[in-house]
This record gives C-alpha cells, sequence and structure tokens, in this order.
C-alpha cells in the first residue's frame, strides 16, 4: 500500500474555507481577499458537504470543522474512511485495509498552517501567495454551463517552499468559499466542492474524537519524522 501526503494537502485546503461580507463597492483582490479574513474569524464551526478530486480519483463526505483546529470527514466515498486532526496529530483510518494511519504534525508544515483554520492562516496565505482575480471582480459561472455564479480569486505561491504553486478560490454570492482548485509542487490538480455549508452550528468537541476499530493495525508517522 502507497501513502504519499496527498491527505495533508488535503488538509491545507479544506480548512481554508470562511465568510465574507457581501459588499456593491468594487474591491482589489487583496481587499476582498482581506474581508474573508477579517469574516473568518466570525466562524466558530461549520459542516459541509465536501467533494474532493484529484485526477481520477474522487472521494467525498462530511467535514466538521471547529475552531481552533478540530477537523474531522467521516467519507462515504470511500465508505467508512474516516480522518480526524486536532493540529497537532492526524489520524486516518482506512477500512480497506484495516489500517490507521497516524501522523504527528510538524509546527511549520503546511499541514500545521491549515489546522490553524483562523483568520492568522488566511494571513500568511496572503504573506505568502500573490493574489489577484483570475480575470476580474465580475461574477462568472462557476463551470462553463453552470448557472451558479462566483467570484474566482487566483493565489500564486511566492516561493517553492508551499505546498501549492497555485491556488483558485470560488466564491458565492452568499460569500461563500464554494470550491479551491490547487495545483502541487508536481502539478497535480486537486479539487474540493463544498456545498451545504451550515455555519456556527454548536458542533460538541465530542464529535471530533475518534477510537477507530481495536482488531486494526497502527503505522505511526506515515509522511514524516516528527520534531524531537
Amino acid at each position: 500500500m502507497k501513502v504519499n501526503n496527498k491527505f495533508i494537502l488535503i488538509l491545507f485546503l479544506i480548512t481554508q474555507i470562511g465568510i465574507l461580507a457581501t459588499s456593491q463597492e468594487i474591491l482589489t483582490a487583496e481587499n476582498f481577499f482581506d474581508r474573508i479574513s477579517t469574516k473568518y474569524g466570525e466562524v466558530k464551526d461549520y459542516i459541509a458537504q465536501v467533494s474532493i478530486t484529484a485526477e481520477k480519483e474522487v472521494m467525498e463526505g462530511t467535514l466538521f470543522y471547529k475552531i481552533p483546529n478540530l477537523l474531522r470527514i467521516d467519507f462515504s466515498n470511500p465508505d467508512e474512511q474516516v480522518l480526524v486532526t486536532d493540529g497537532r496529530k492526524l489520524t486516518l483510518y482506512i477500512p480497506q485495509y484495516r489500517v490507521v494511519m497516524s501522523q504527528t504534525l510538524k509546527r511549520r508544515s503546511s499541514a500545521a498552517i491549515a489546522a490553524m483554520a483562523s483568520r492568522q492562516g488566511l494571513l500568511l496565505l496572503k504573506r505568502n501567495y500573490s493574489i489577484a482575480y483570475l480575470n476580474n471582480p465580475a461574477p462568472v459561472p462557476l463551470d462553463e454551463k453552470s448557472k451558479e455564479m462566483v467570484t474566482k480569486l487566483k493565489l500564486s505561491w511566492k516561493s517553492s517552499d508551499e505546498g501549492f504553486r497555485e491556488l483558485i478560490l470560488s466564491i458565492n454570492t452568499d460569500g461563500l468559499i464554494r470550491r479551491i482548485e490547487g495545483i502541487t509542487v508536481g502539478y497535480q490538480k486537486i479539487v474540493f466542492d463544498f456545498k451545504n455549508i451550515r455555519i456556527n452550528q454548536n458542533i460538541p468537541e465530542s464529535r471530533f474524537r475518534y477510537d477507530p476499530p481495536a482488531s486494526a493495525n497502527v503505522i505511526e508517522n506515515f509522511l514524516f519524522d516528527p520534531e524531537s
């Protein structure tokens, strides 16, 4: 079984969801992004249906997030797969192999930045990426034949130290990030679609506790060695 850092990249992206204030004024791309950062502080928790497409592989499930760094995905495809992190440790249960993958996260890794899931995390993105509208500030269809209108931002890395060369954020008319498209260092495209996003649902912390099956084999630190 081959495991790469796809799941770290997933965390990096999916925890960048935020809200922004609606406005009729024309904003620069950076000011528009700043509004996302400002309103992001209002999000205490959220639930969303998430679809993750990497090349020909598609994963789907329900995502739960709670400040400051609790995140869980209960997958329906693959069925019964679970991913949980508290920003310090990542746990992934793969039922197909009856394996639990456990990883202590590095403080300076992209996953650690993602686990912040806060205005500070978005400010770090602003520091490390150049921000522009993909084409212009005017809303455009999410897809070529879609009736759903979004505003698209393009984030381009300033340094090859980042996990993604480019990020495209599609923000819908409700002020929610509807889609994130990322191009990895190796030019792999990963697309995240978020639907039915419900903000501030008072999710209990117990929702993020996960006890994998006792019969599962455990593999520690499958991505990299932990920091001493």
